[in-house]
């Protein structure tokens, strides 16, 4: 059957649907409601007290881990953040909570859960905007439930390293992919009359020296990649905040970058909301003048520099006062457009976290992405025997660590200490989330024999495979904020085992809970890899619903599973033998000096460097199985004068059962030099041979170099192609197109 065209567009969330428990009514700021807000916070600047023009531009870390702070307000919730309010006004405080996964853990310290979402790697392996949305919702949901009023969420930095111990909070390595979801998701979060930060602004790609690396970078490449990614999703979501990252670009510290905060952000990009800084990121009272309007989590930064040291240089100097008046005015803005000030979450609300579970669950599910099938997956429910070895597949699945770490009600349920000592200790902890593999596998075969062995002795494991008719291999690598991964090799002897395993069975299928790529030196000798990443609050139910076919794997990838770190750029991670990253405390190192130079790839990102040196992937960009087959055809790129370029195709499911795959565009050449960017992509589900053709607009900066001061395209001829894949790519079809300039 032939369905009718379906146009994806790229500047609105089509077929929205708000999950089980959300708010009905949709309040996500629009550009309109912001401009409203901005005009209310000038009424509310100018009737300001001096004494007043400071309260809303610091904030403390209102938990009992610090030595010697003193006790936060009665009003503060234990979580990220707490800024106080302005009564006389009716201006409410600000009460944040990490992160994009859903509402932190903090240690335990509130005695509570909240829903995990899967890792950031995972939902964009879905391709799927509206998911993005429907996940953004939940969290924000249980954030409001909480009691908090702003979510630091929208990580949206390119994953230009696969080693970064960030990658698994992260998108992509792909600026559109990136900007589209993130947005997404921003705006489902704001949609419940919340906060949503996007972040970490900008270029936040290592963690190593995380504090004082400087990225070196020209502003062409960085206007075409990681920059364009943050632009989308501020387009897309409108986000009410954006957090600055702790690293330095070309000199300056991001949290005190002219150029980033005030040139690009607020002056190009006409943004109208504010700039907070990461905790610990604030090095001097001059980042008020460069650009941040609020200091966060102050404890941590060497001085409280927005309170009285702000209000003295505002006293005395006209300049200082107006940026000062313009802090206020920022934040403020925020929280009218959210309608803080007329709907404040109440600490205590009922969360459905039934309902909430299913949209971690369907995000999990498609999140999922077949590697490798020679033919022994789907499972059989039938299978007599089954082992399942390694992982904790018995107890729960693998979440990555940091600040944005969730568990669910009565925490985690493994809990793999990595000791240290001081206040952060806590956070460096390996944490399985309460949904066990092992457990959903018995109950989707229940007449098969299912044995479990931990993995911890290889020769146990083999036996056990040697005698039972298929062998499920639960393998792990824990990513954390801090730190970043020495290699892309599995931890602990998990390659051997995985190698002996496949030797006494060759129907072994490798199950991947990991943060990063990595490298598969068994890859030749397993029947089947399944990358469920990490997979949140119902990942075990996800991961085997997949393994037995009741649910058709659709994910497909968004970063580069390189097949060597001598592919990268940077093969050796700058710093990495040199300072040692440790969440549990950034430990300072006086006068380091430390520096990443970008300009090695530019704008060329993950597949577009791939592209540019010619060298091939373990699994390219894009790269994703299926339990059926399908087929792209028919593709036109068509200019409209006044309304810009679209691509068309058609997508036909050529297999037996219902499934969704990606439709892919690239640029693939201009004027017959190579260049390959993705300008356009949808995500499709069909029934056993239906059809749709879908059209997706192309944004013209895809197709655009950065040119002193904005963007050009050059006349002359455009390839464009299908892609199965980065790598696997459709005869092109070329369009001319008449040149162009403008500014952001």
């Amino acid at each position: 059957m032939q369905a009718k065209t379906m146009l994806i567009a790229s500047s609105a969330l089509m077929g929205l649907m708000m999950p089980a428990g959300a708010m009905a009514a949709d309040q996500a700021p629009t550009a309109a409601t912001i401009a409203a807000a901005a005009a209310r916070a000038d009424a509310t600047v100018r009737a300001m007290k001096p004494e007043e023009k400071t309260v809303l531009t610091h904030g403390i870390m209102p938990l009992p881990l610090m030595p010697g702070t003193p006790p936060p307000p009665a009003d503060s919730i234990p979580g990220a953040g707490y800024i106080a309010g302005i009564a006389r006004l009716g201006v409410p405080a600000l009460k944040e909570t990490d992160a994009s996964l859903g509402v932190s853990y903090v240690m335990g310290l509130r005695k509570d859960g909240a829903t995990a979402l899967p890792s950031g790697l995972s939902l964009a392996s879905s391709w799927n905007p509206e998911l993005a949305y429907q996940g953004g919702a939940m969290i924000a949901g249980e954030t409001r439930a909480k009691g908090f009023n702003v979510l630091l969420a929208g990580g949206v930095n390119l994953t230009r390293d696969p080693r970064n111990g960030r990658t698994f909070e992260y998108l992509s390595e792909d600026p559109l992919l990136s900007g589209m979801l993130v947005g997404a998701s921003i705006r489902g979060i704001q949609s419940q009359g919340i906060i949503s930060t996007i972040k970490h602004f900008a270029l936040n790609g290592q963690e190593t020296g995380r504090k004082f690396v400087d990225i070196r970078i020209s502003e062409a490449a960085a206007r075409e990649s990681d920059l364009l990614a943050f632009q989308i999703g501020i387009e897309q979501g409108q986000p009410l905040s954006v957090m600055c990252a702790y690293n330095v670009v070309n000199g300056a510290p991001a949290c005190g970058n002219d150029w980033l905060l005030n040139k690009v952000l607020k002056k190009d990009w006409r943004w109208k909301g504010f700039v907070m800084s990461d905790w610990g990121a604030v090095p001097n009272l001059e980042t008020a003048i460069n650009g941040l309007d609020q200091q966060s989590g102050e404890s941590l930064d060497p001085a409280v520099f927005f309170a009285d040291k702000l209000a003295a240089r505002a006293a005395g100097d006209k300049a200082w006062a107006a940026r000062l008046d313009d802090m206020n005015r920022r934040v403020l803005t925020a929280i009218y457009a959210a309608g803080l000030d007329k709907s404040q979450p109440q600490p205590g609300g009922k969360i459905d976290f039934a309902a909430n579970g299913l949209v971690a669950l369907e995000a999990a599910k498609q999140g999922i992405v077949l590697l490798k099938n020679n033919g022994a997956l789907p499972l059989a429910a039938s299978a007599k025997s089954i082992a399942v070895i390694g992982g904790y597949a018995n107890s729960g699945v693998l979440s990555g660590g940091g600040s944005s770490q969730v568990n669910s009600e009565g925490g985690p349920a493994v809990a793999v200490p990595l000791g240290g000592e001081g206040p952060f200790a806590g956070f460096m902890a390996q944490h399985y989330h309460r949904s066990a593999p092992l457990a959903a596998i018995r109950k989707l075969a229940p007449q098969a024999n299912v044995t479990y062995r931990d993995g911890n002795y290889i020769a146990d494991a083999v036996e056990q495979a040697r005698k039972s008719d298929v062998a499920v291999v639960f393998v792990t690598k824990w990513s954390s904020e801090g730190l970043d991964q020495a290699d892309l090799s599995l931890p602990n002897g998990q390659d051997a085992l995985v190698a002996a395993v496949a030797a006494a069975n060759p129907r072994t299928i490798v199950v991947l809970e990991t943060g990063n790529p990595i490298a598969m030196p068994w890859l030749d000798k397993v029947a089947g890899v399944v990358q469920a990443w990490y997979p949140g609050a119902r990942g075990g139910d996800a991961i085997a619903s997949v393994l037995f076919g009741e649910t058709n794997p659709s994910g497909h990838l968004p970063i580069t599973f390189p097949a060597s770190v001598k592919q990268l750029p940077r093969p050796v991670l700058d710093g990495y033998n040199q300072y040692e990253a440790n969440f549990a405390g950034d430990p300072p190192f006086p006068g380091a000096k430390l520096s990443a130079n970008y300009d090695i790839e530019g704008s060329d990102v993950g597949y577009r460097w791939f592209a540019r040196t010619g060298a091939k992937a373990l699994f390219p960009f894009g790269f994703g199985l299926s339990y059926t087959t399908f087929a792209s055809n028919g593709l036109s790129v068509v200019d409209r004068p006044g309304k810009g370029l679209f691509a068309t195709f058609t997508v036909k499911n050529t297999g037996a059962r219902e499934g969704a795959t990606v439709g892919q565009v690239y640029l693939t050449a201009r004027n017959g030099a190579a260049k390959q960017r993705l300008v356009g992509f949808a995500r499709v589900n069909l029934a056993p041979g239906a059809s749709q053709t879908v059209t997706v607009p192309v944004d013209s900066r895809l197709l655009a170099d950065w040119v002193k001061d904005g963007w050009q395209v050059a006349a002359g001829t455009y390839s464009f192609a299908l892609g199965e894949d980065a790598e696997h790519l459709q005869t092109p079809v070329t369009v001319k197109l008449a040149a162009r300039k403008w500014k952001d």
